[in-house]
């Protein structure tokens, strides 16, 4: 009996205190203590959508003033058949750091396939963070996978080091990656919030009175500034890393969702770096295993004697070489071409091939990187592209023959306000005058003369949202009647709401007040997929009309009919319409018969369609300059017919 008593109070010992521990945890929850960790929530204006939680980041940061936010990009919990879905995934970079918004790759890819694909819908979800590294993404790909991805588009790895829970960060508590994510993965527990909470106010305390909010948040979260190349603290990083991605498209795989990985890009041509340990002996080396600056001074040398190749060495080996690592070094874009080898369901995005494509002398620096790493609006539009094509490339979109939205198109019409491009470059100036970077800001460069650099400025410097400088702009360019600055906007505004169908209706409003039909149509086309409604479908079937294509019209003004809240008669529309179809049919047989012709533009001059009668009645007269009923249609519609002006 002893015995037994004895193993009785070792079961008791043991499971007393996992019972409190549960007793406490089920008390917090009861008490709603602490956030919900949740990689998504419902969206508060619409509870069939939902959006990135702002709470997410939170597990992977000790000190939650750390933690960030992302993009507020709503989409369907029930995914409608035909819809494409997309998860972004990576780092600031990725999120589109400084312009965000429309300045980001995925909008940039999402504004491409939108108008190459009109007829399909791609949702696009943009889940990047700043401040955070493989292990948020690690996260987030765990959860992702129940919102039924049908693709994955990743591109990370320049914070391994210092984003949160790297091994150089002041957000870490351990270096070995699998007792990391084992740590946080239970850290939703209300239990864990409150260990975290009370040890955050502890540290507050035995900080002698340090504000915790000394410097910005780049400087606050560097522990390490000094990590040598190949020290053990630098290979932990690239092990990290290494493990890191690979459970990721390990996840994916489980879940046969392809995964679009891209390679990484930095300033190595124009960016001195950050620190440098000293030489050996004072020597300067013949080789180039010395020290950062040495090593990237060469790189200058070689440049300047028109020598890329021996200067691209130099300069990746200063990259790799620099103590402070906030440019990932070449092993980590090495690792990403082995993982995507050992995945099936991995592609490589080769964006740093597409960025030496498109910098002189095939060496990356400030033509298309703004500092260390963050791309200005022409490298987010290449790593677009880049993405573009790999999508092409793996067969996840194919573009009918002449459909397709070039890059060049994709460049003049995609819509960066020009406020968002000025907010971006003010972001920049001032990021350079502080650590690590410490250059002076030229004052002279921030104007603020001009109405868009007042609200650049404003929002750059966060005195007013973004929605509100949009909102300052539309009607500025409305007043002044600038109807193509004011449609940029909208449709700026329709990539952050691509489910308001108001916007699509007033961007075709402005086209139309352009004399722009064809964005007239395909916006109202959108809005009428979003929301059907008869006044989308009457500018439809009015538009298919003026194109002489009668055959795209009859749906809609089928809708229109069954939905007609004007008042008005279109049954006799719907019969002159199929009296054009019918009509129409027969030209194959004979496209020169004047008889169907003068048919066809009597029908379309009855609907007050003029343009239509117009067309046909030409087609008339380049037959028979004479005919009486076409000379004189044209005449009723005010047009000389003269064949010079035809």
């Amino acid at each position: 009996m002893s015995g037994k008593r004895t193993w009785l109070f070792r079961i008791i010992s043991m499971a007393l205190p996992l019972l409190l521990i549960l007793l406490l945890e089920c008390g917090l929850r009861w008490f709603h203590y602490g956030n919900d960790l949740s990689l998504f929530i419902e969206y508060p204006q619409n509870k069939n959508y939902l959006f990135l939680n702002p709470d997410a980041s939170k597990r992977y940061f000790i000190n939650q003033k750390n933690a960030t936010t992302g993009n507020v990009e709503p989409f369907l919990k029930a995914k409608p058949a035909g819809t494409r879905r997309i998860f972004v995934l990576g780092e600031s970079t990725t999120i589109g750091y400084p312009y965000f918004h429309n300045g980001s790759f995925h909008r940039w890819l999402q504004y491409r396939l939108a108008n190459t694909f009109p007829d399909q819908h791609f949702e696009i979800v943009n889940l990047a963070l700043t401040a955070v590294n493989s292990y948020t993404v690690l996260g987030f790909a765990r959860e992702l996978v129940d919102y039924q991805p049908d693709a994955v588009l990743i591109y990370a790895g320049h914070n391994e080091y210092y984003g949160a829970m790297g091994v150089g960060s002041t957000e870490k508590f351990g270096g070995n990656p699998a007792l990391v994510n084992a740590v946080l993965r239970v850290r939703s527990l209300k239990i864990m919030q409150l260990a975290a909470n009370l040890y955050q106010k502890v540290t507050v305390l035995d900080a002698s009175g340090k504000s915790e909010n000394d410097g910005t948040r780049m400087q606050r979260m560097v522990a390490e500034q000094q990590i040598p190349f190949q020290s053990d603290l630098y290979k932990r990083g690239v092990e990290q890393f290494r493990a890191n991605m690979d459970e990721i498209l390990d996840i994916l795989a489980e879940h046969n969702v392809p995964v679009f990985i891209s390679n990484l890009v930095s300033n190595e041509a124009d960016l001195k770096p950050f620190f440098s340990f000293p030489l050996k002996n004072n020597q300067f080396p013949e080789d180039f295993e010395a020290n950062a600056v040495s090593t990237y001074n060469l790189g200058k040398q070689e440049y300047a004697r028109g020598n890329m190749n021996s200067a691209r060495q130099y300069f990746s080996k200063a990259r790799d070489l620099d103590g402070l690592r906030f440019r990932a070094p070449g092993a980590f874009n090495e690792i990403i071409g082995q993982l995507v080898k050992s995945h099936s369901n991995a592609h490589l995005v080769d964006t740093h091939d597409v960025f030496e494509a498109n910098s002189p002398g095939g060496i990356i620096g400030k033509d298309l990187i703004l500092e260390h790493v963050h791309p200005d609006l022409k490298g987010y539009a290449l790593m677009s592209d880049a993405f573009y094509e790999a999508l092409k490339k793996a067969k996840f979109i194919s573009p009918a023959p002449g459909a397709e939205m070039s890059f060049a198109q994709l460049s003049r019409d995609m819509p960066v306000p020009v406020i968002d491009s000025l907010a971006g470059v003010y972001k920049v100036a001032n990021l350079k005058n502080s650590w690590p970077f410490n250059a002076a800001l030229d004052r002279d460069s921030v104007k603020t003369g001009t109405f868009e650099e007042r609200v650049a400025f404003d929002l750059a410097y966060r005195r007013i949202s973004w929605e509100n400088a949009m909102d300052q702009a539309y009607n500025h360019y409305i007043e002044s009647r600038n109807y193509k600055e004011a449609r940029e906007i909208v449709e700026a505004l329709i990539l952050e709401q691509p489910n308001d169908a108001a916007l699509y209706s007033r961007s075709a409003m402005l086209s139309g007040q352009l004399g722009d039909e064809r964005s007239a149509l395909f916006s109202f086309q959108k809005a009428f997929s979003v929301a059907p409604s008869f006044e989308s479908a009457r500018y439809l079937f009015v538009l298919f009309l003026k194109k002489d294509e009668p055959e795209k019209a009859i749906p809609y003004l089928d809708y229109a009919i069954s939905n007609n809240t004007s008042g008005l008669n279109l049954a006799p529309v719907r019969t002159l319409v199929q009296e054009v179809v019918s009509l129409r049919s027969q030209l194959p047989i004979d496209s020169a018969d004047i008889s169907v012709l003068s048919r066809i533009a009597s029908a379309y001059y009855r609907m007050d369609n003029r343009d239509g009668a117009l067309l046909y009645a030409r087609k008339v007269l380049a037959l028979n300059a004479h005919d009486k009923d076409a000379l004189q249609l044209v005449n009723a519609l005010g047009h000389s017919q003269d064949p010079a002006t035809r």
